[in-house]
């Protein structure tokens, strides 16, 4: 572990081992510092909370939002919700796993971008709905999906596509 992961996991550690149920909250203290989980961190986490290896893990793997690798510079939710599905939203997630080049889970080799699912966004009258980072887009399209993705400028595949 470098010396920021091992300072994060340490003052999670601190501020959660003596607090009833506190794997959860220590486990987002620790994402939240980093932006994920290091694997190597288990056993230090399952020694200071009295639990074993597997618990840790099972929890981490459990909990979709908790990532075991560091993510990308910016994350893409594709809503998977019912009404969105309805209204276009496998065809959306076809087009940005072969734009990108990544499936669900995976970062762009450029480190930019991350995709993932996502079970709702509450934006169902608007479907499909889409989350890049913190904001969340309505009606989008493959084409609106490509407005948004050159926006940033990076981990876009230009030959790939349409």
């Amino acid at each position: 572990m470098g010396e920021k992961i091992a300072e994060a996991v340490a003052a999670a550690i601190h501020q959660h081992r003596d607090v009833p149920g506190g794997l959860l909250p220590l486990l987002h203290g620790i994402h939240d510092a980093l932006g994920f989980i290091p694997p190597d961190s288990v056993p230090a986490i399952a020694r200071a909370l009295h639990l074993s290896r597997a618990e840790v893990h099972g929890v981490i793997s459990f909990y979709h939002d908790f990532r075991s690798a560091p993510g990308g510079c910016h994350t893409l939710q594709i809503c998977r919700a019912e009404a969105c599905q309805a209204m276009g939203s496998r065809q959306l997630e076809a087009h940005a796993k072969e734009r990108l080049g990544i499936d669900y889970g995976g970062t762009t080799a450029d480190g930019a971008i991350t995709l993932e699912p996502v079970y709702c966004l509450g934006n169902c009258a608007c479907s499909p709905s889409v989350r890049l980072d913190d904001e969340i887009h309505a009606r989008v399209d493959a084409a609106r999906l490509d407005q948004l993705l050159a926006g940033l400028g990076e981990g876009v595949n230009p030959g790939a596509g349409p």
